[in-house]
């Protein structure tokens, strides 16, 4: 394949080319379509056609779907997270040489650092497929590596130190252990804290996804109990 190539994406009625495929530095193919096809259903579709012929023994290859870039407070990549089909998700970083180091980086950091540092209200949810989703309704929002189970580090705390954080759990047993632990450590050290749970969603993708705004959100916000 071509490092490159831009295509009709055979999962919708694609009258505008919108999909992406391309060589992966790692040997993965890296597909997209940037129209909002889900990832399953592209490839689906494209083995349908016959354009995705599947390889003796490759038949489960994982296929990078996202990479999500953490970046210093000067903006230097760090690392990433990167999405996989089958679903599962790890961590590289550059290796100086134009390749890629598939461990977790020393330093580990909030996820839009350098957005989290210049603004005063931050949004706090599990992971990047969220904060992109909220950037999208022009709110401020952070992560961090590793989903519920990973650990909140002192250095994320320092990070948030004088802001209004607004922590939205996963609607799951996990989501909410992961959103305690995290209002434990912010608790007193930030200017406002709000635990806000969407009900009747998993998370505020899918919130946002069942036709609610921007403004019913500011508005559940305003009216939630907070500490202080």
């Amino acid at each position: 394949m071509p490092s490159g190539l831009v295509a009709c994406c055979p999962a919708h009625d694609d009258r505008n080319p919108s999909l992406s495929l391309k060589d992966a530095d790692d040997g993965r193919v890296l597909v997209h379509c940037h129209a909002g096809c889900d990832q399953a259903r592209v490839l689906a579709a494209l083995k349908a056609r016959g354009l995705w012929p599947e390889r003796e023994g490759a038949s489960d290859r994982p296929v990078i779907v996202a990479e999500y870039d953490y970046r210093s407070e000067a903006g230097e990549l760090l690392y990433q997270i990167v999405r996989l089909a089958p679903k599962s998700f790890r961590q590289r970083y550059p290796d100086g040489c134009g390749g890629w180091v598939w461990k977790k980086h020393p330093r580990q950091v909030l996820y839009r650092l350098r957005e989290v540092l210049e603004n005063p209200i931050i949004f706090i949810v599990e992971g990047e497929k969220d904060v992109e989703t909220l950037r999208s309704y022009g709110f401020v929002a952070t992560t961090h590596a590793g989903g519920a189970p990973a650990p909140w580090l002192p250095e994320f705390t320092v990070a948030l130190s004088g802001h209004e954080c607004i922590l939205l759990p996963d609607n799951d047993p996990p989501g909410r252990a992961r959103v305690a632990r995290i209002a434990r450590a912010l608790f007193g050290k930030v200017a406002r804290l709000v635990i806000l749970e969407l009900e009747g969603a998993k998370d505020v993708t899918d919130w946002f996804s069942q036709g609610h705004s921007e403004l019913e959100l500011i508005g559940q916000v305003d009216g939630s109990e907070v500490s202080r």
